[in-house]
């Protein structure tokens, strides 16, 4: 009788429900703050500034929760909880939305014409020059295009030159040449 009474007593908002807020409004607001980075590292003022704002907001409604009851260790554990678990959603999510655009270098001393003719027939912009290497004469075929279209370029480089050397890097701003789905522009191009 006394365990039912102790249970009837349990203050399930306390312990249970504000911890499961003040988690989910950790995974919200850290997820938030990986894009806002994100953001920032590419150039985009407006919309990191936008973001900023709800991922301070949400961070201020969960510390505030925690602070009006500070001998609520569950909160505690809910918060740190919360942060691990928001890192872990805001790369997916950034992965997800493959914001931003990247050159890739491919060295390859195989030859490269059938490379260049089907990157350039799935509307990838190339630039191709004659290197030299520690081996030999080599080929450098330059491409930037959109993060979306990461996982199709490093394919079609593995179909046709398995062998290649390929480094890719992000970049915070194009502008003439061809760069795939914007605007088509006079500038430095393909072969």
């Amino acid at each position: 009788m006394l365990m039912l009474f102790e249970a009837a007593q349990f203050d399930w908002v306390g312990w249970i429900l504000i911890p499961l807020l003040i988690f989910f409004a950790r995974v919200l607001d850290v997820s938030i703050g990986t894009l806002r980075i994100i953001y920032v590292s590419r150039g985009m003022q407006a919309l990191a500034t936008f973001v900023g704002f709800f991922e301070a907001l949400i961070w201020l409604l969960a510390i505030g929760q925690i602070i009006q009851d500070l001998g609520n260790w569950v909160s505690y554990i809910a918060f740190a909880a919360g942060f691990s678990a928001g890192n872990y959603v805001g790369i997916y999510l950034e992965n997800k939305l493959a914001i931003g655009m990247l050159c890739a270098r491919v060295i390859s001393n195989e030859n490269t014409d059938v490379l260049i003719r089907e990157l350039e027939e799935q509307n990838f912009g190339v630039t191709q020059m004659d290197a030299k290497g520690k081996t030999g004469k080599v080929d450098l075929i330059l491409s930037v295009f959109k993060r979306k279209q990461l996982e199709q370029f490093q394919k079609l480089v593995q179909e046709h030159t398995p062998n290649a050397f390929i480094s890719i890097e992000g970049i915070q701003s194009a502008r003439e040449g061809f760069i795939p789905s914007a605007r088509r522009s006079v500038g430095v191009g393909g072969k």
